[in-house]
């Protein structure tokens, strides 16, 4: 069933109203007609399916006929991630949707080849925000994860909160396994942080700040990663050891 997205400020139990670009999806791009059968979401995990009853002056106008409510998984995981070369970070964020991440944090660090003005890390982030829509509208996820505007590691280590469970992909020695460091913790945490730096790893005063603001350093294994790789395997092992 073709699903579409109404803002939780516009959510109603009985009748939902789709506009702008959901109206156009939906009526000129998938040709949906009165009386066609869809599913609504609020980003929220609240959920509806509903009947098309009218088309007209840029709005498709939905009748709900079932609803739901779907939590956010467990735990709450926050990807922070260098940003890698060309379109590669949409592909990042589509997968960490399909993932259950919660929150994405573009990063841009020493050894990251894409700088960004602050006009174009504004106009990233509406784009990769516009992507992560699109997975959760593809893969029947109904919580919108939040895409930050890019930032130096210095800017999402001072965001990072107390009492979560903090983890950095890392090259440097010492750095301890996966396994090792997830089995460790005691208990389900509310809160993961994943931290994964750019092609060539966090110089070592970047290294040196994530280890002071509580972040344990694991090894992916003998094979070195590509930045959207890591982000991935770091989120699907933590989705594999908690899977319900």
């Amino acid at each position: 069933m073709d699903r579409f997205f109404v803002p939780p400020t516009d959510w109603d139990e009985e009748r939902l109203v789709l506009r702008g670009d959901e109206a156009h999806h939906c009526s000129r791009v998938m040709r949906k007609e009165v009386g066609a059968e869809v599913e609504a979401f609020d980003g929220a995990g609240r959920w509806a399916v509903a009947d098309l009853v009218e088309i007209g002056g840029g709005e498709v106008v939905l009748k709900v006929t079932k609803t739901g409510r779907k939590e956010a998984l467990s735990p709450e995981l926050v990807l922070s991630v260098a940003i890698p070369k060309g379109k590669t970070m949409d592909l990042v964020v589509q997968k960490a949707v399909e993932l259950g991440v919660r929150v994405i944090q573009p990063l841009v660090t020493d050894r990251t080849v894409v700088r960004l003005e602050e006009k174009g890390a504004g106009k990233k982030r509406e784009k990769w925000q516009r992507v992560a829509l699109e997975a959760c509208k593809q893969c029947g996820q109904n919580v919108l994860p939040e895409v930050r505007e890019p930032v130096g590691l210095e800017g999402c280590l001072s965001a990072s909160e107390e009492g979560a469970v903090k983890i950095m992909a890392s090259l440097a020695e010492g750095a301890r396994s996966f396994r090792e460091v997830v089995g460790g913790l005691d208990g389900r945490p509310e809160r993961v942080e994943v931290l994964v730096g750019p092609e060539g790893d966090f110089s070592s005063a970047e290294t040196q700040a994530a280890l002071e603001a509580g972040f344990q350093p694991v090894t992916l294994g003998q094979i070195v990663l590509r930045v959207e790789t890591a982000a991935l395997y770091c989120l699907s092992a933590l989705r594999f050891w908690w899977e319900e």
